[in-house]
């Protein structure tokens, strides 16, 4: 009797947090629950493979979602897709709520020597957007062997490495592009012969200092095999950049795509993917203004990860679920973010695909709704950009 009522409890349990749910933080008081409204689609043409988006609220109150867009390689008879191709373009579309969105993508930026990727927005206090990308070449055959070495390959695209544009009317028009510096650890050239610009997916920062804080990914093993977090800081709206230190390295596991976060106190707070640590998510923490970091595993699996402050301070943390079920995951900490190994973790979405879906970017909607953009896919169908809305009381 006693094993069948635990049976009835556990069910309930798992009942209550499909839908509804709620945690401790670290002062023992209870968080707010949080309620799934909807699933929406943002953007979707059965020619295009949409994928990779980020989104922000301009100063006039619309939002913006930019991803990259690229033709889906089956309308020309292709086998399939790749996550580089040479007419990778950053677009946006726009809503003035969050739920209806314009049709027609806005071109934001075609890169001159190849395909972009992973458009990643911010709104600076002022009003100016950034949009951080990183770009391939893509080079016949017969150009391949007179490249300089070593260069980071991805069947027969070369990579380009970082750039920046930025706006200054709301995303109606884009100037740059803005190329970050090199990080000396990393070993490779992008394909015009030059030392590589630094580069990363993942939401970047802007402190209370006025300062911009950006974690980049950096290529330090040959062949490609692993690679480490360093952080990169601007004080000038992004237009230069400068070098603060590392975030994370390993002898075996890669930290790449990372998002940065400050606390209300001052911290910085790095959420960072990773590979060959099964899929741990990890996060790396700085108490003295992004010179030093500590890592660590949060003890789940999410691919990559981004975090929202709510009206409360407490931060949503979402990302991307690429095990069975695919889908969406989200957790809520507490406003130091301190709380990762307790937060319980709540599902957006299990019905995706494959794991070719994720990269999420949360966004205010109102003061008790949010929204939660990402990439998606049903049956390994068309890659679209999706969102869910939740409230969070």
């Amino acid at each position: 009797m006693y094993k069948l009522l635990c049976s009835f409890l556990i069910v309930g349990l798992l009942y209550a947090f499909d839908s509804y749910g709620q945690g401790s933080q670290d002062d023992g008081k209870t968080t707010a629950a949080y309620h799934k409204v909807k699933d929406i689609v943002i953007y979707e043409d059965p020619q295009y493979y949409s994928s990779f988006p980020s989104v922000v609220r301009d100063d006039e109150g619309d939002f913006i979602v930019a991803f990259r867009r690229a033709p889906d390689r089956r309308v020309f008879g292709e086998g399939g897709n790749s996550h580089v191709d040479p007419n990778s373009y950053l677009v946006s579309v726009r809503s003035s709520d969050g739920e209806v969105w314009t049709l027609d993508p806005q071109l934001i930026y075609a890169h001159p020597f190849g395909g972009s990727q992973d458009p990643c927005l911010l709104k600076l206090q002022d009003g100016t957007l950034l949009c951080a990308s990183y770009g391939w070449a893509f080079v016949r055959p017969g150009g391949i062997p007179n490249l300089k070495k070593p260069y980071f390959d991805a069947g027969g695209a070369i990579f380009l490495g970082g750039y920046l544009v930025h706006s200054s009317d709301n995303g109606k028009t884009w100037k740059g592009p803005v190329y970050p510096p090199h990080v000396k650890e990393e070993i490779n050239l992008n394909a015009l012969g030059n030392p590589l610009p630094a580069y990363n997916r993942g939401a970047l920062c802007e402190g209370k200092n006025g300062r911009i804080y950006w974690v980049v990914a950096v290529n330090d093993s040959v062949p490609v095999k692993k690679t480490s977090n360093h952080l990169l800081f601007s004080e000038d709206k992004g237009l230069t950049w400068h070098y603060s230190g590392l975030v994370a390295s390993d002898n075996k596991i890669s930290f790449n795509e990372t998002s940065i976060y400050e606390t209300p106190k001052g911290d910085l707070v790095a959420f960072m993917r990773t590979a060959d640590f099964e899929d741990q998510a990890c996060i790396a923490r700085s108490t003295d203004g992004g010179k030093t970091f500590q890592w660590e595993s949060m003890g789940f699996q999410g691919h990559p990860l981004n975090a929202l402050r709510l009206a409360d301070n407490r931060v949503l943390l979402t990302y991307g679920y690429r095990h069975k079920p695919y889908g969406i995951r989200a957790r809520i900490l507490n406003e130091d973010c301190t709380d990762y190994a307790i937060a319980p973790e709540f599902v957006l979405r299990d019905d995706g695909g494959n794991g070719d879906l994720g990269y999420t970017w949360p966004v205010q909607l109102d003061a008790g709704r949010v929204l939660i953009v990402y990439y998606f896919n049903k049956d390994n169908g068309i890659r679209h950009i999706a969102g869910t809305i939740i409230e969070v009381e």
